[in-house]
């Protein structure tokens, strides 16, 4: 009997020196990273439904459409609630597509994907990732393309959860460079208003500390950049960690420390702590909503847009 294809889509395995890459069709998600046989993302089994949005490539919107709704170019639109305990539309449209293998070779691949036209997003994206390892880690591009004739809101980023090493995460010690954080709403997170990070023993990361028991799951922006490239690194009592880095085309990027409602109970609590470079803010597609520049990208018809990041071992 032919082999069936895994759950979690067509595999493709990619390697360079010490680095090896499993990356699956659906969502053209990197489902493994390792580094000399060392987790640098928590991974999942190929024959298996990938666990929420782990790994995945998210467009043409990231994080959330409050309540599935926004208008643009004077119309309203409302999108299928796909986080629906919270009410909203979750992660954009490509995260369970089944992506097709366009190239794969031995340190690269790429994978494509077109969002069609559907209720609450009538525009026909074409979605190119492609996967790269050499000696400075894994990079990942994502390229739009808008083959509508009207021009169309955008969005990308991409959703690993970073591990250090072998401690519990409350002893990583993180360090991002930013100094501004959006705060949601406690029931929905839904964003409110976006302020600095001053002080906050929850939020100003600028200096690197030991995470301990800090629950994040909000925005950030207001990226110090060395030569326009912002990095977050996260780093075990043992010394391994792993740095993820990204280019002024994201200025955003979402942390969540992976906690779980019924917390310690389930396995995935606390299991990594999720970096995702975006392009825009939470709700970007109410972007007039808003008194900050949400980054929202209108992608004019025949236009591409280009978001990159690398993730690599310390």
């Amino acid at each position: 009997m032919e082999r069936m294809t895994p759950v979690s889509g067509t595999p493709v395995a990619i390697r360079s020196g010490a680095y090896e890459a499993h990356i699956a069709s659906i969502g053209a998600t990197l489902r493994t990273l390792t580094h000399d046989g060392r987790d640098l993302i928590v991974p999942f089994d190929a024959d298996e439904v990938r666990p929420g949005f782990r790994g995945a490539t998210l467009a043409p919107w990231p994080n959330r459409v409050v309540d599935g709704r926004y208008t643009f170019a004077g119309e309203e639109y409302r999108l299928s609630l796909t986080e629906p305990q919270r009410g909203h539309a979750l992660h954009g449209l490509v995260a369970w597509l089944d992506f097709a293998v366009a190239e794969a070779g031995p340190d690269a691949a790429t994978l494509t994907a077109e969002v069609v036209p559907q209720a609450g997003y009538p525009w026909r994206i074409r979605v190119e990732v492609t996967y790269r390892l050499d000696a400075d880690g894994l990079t990942q591009t994502v390229v739009a393309t808008n083959l509508s004739e009207d021009a169309a809101p955008y969005g990308t980023g991409p959703h690993p959860y970073l591990v250090a090493g072998a401690a519990p995460l409350d002893d990583w010690t993180f360090e991002l460079p930013a100094s501004e954080v959006l705060e949601v709403t406690a029931d929905r997170l839904a964003p409110t208003d976006l302020v600095q990070v001053d002080g906050s023993s929850r939020f100003d990361w600028r200096t690197p500390r030991t995470l301990g028991a800090v629950e994040i799951d909000h925005a950030f922006t207001g990226l110090a950049r060395t030569g326009g490239v912002a990095a977050a690194r996260v780093t075990d009592p043992s010394g391994t960690g792993v740095e993820m880095t990204w280019g002024e085309e994201l200025p955003w990027v979402q942390i969540h420390t992976a906690d779980q409602p019924d917390g310690a109970a389930n396995p995935a609590h606390r299991i990594g702590l999720a970096v995702e470079p975006m392009t825009c803010a939470p709700d970007a597609f109410n972007d007039d909503r808003y008194d900050f520049d949400a980054g929202l990208i209108v992608l004019e018809p025949g236009a591409a847009a280009t978001g990159s990041w690398r993730i690599a071992a310390l």
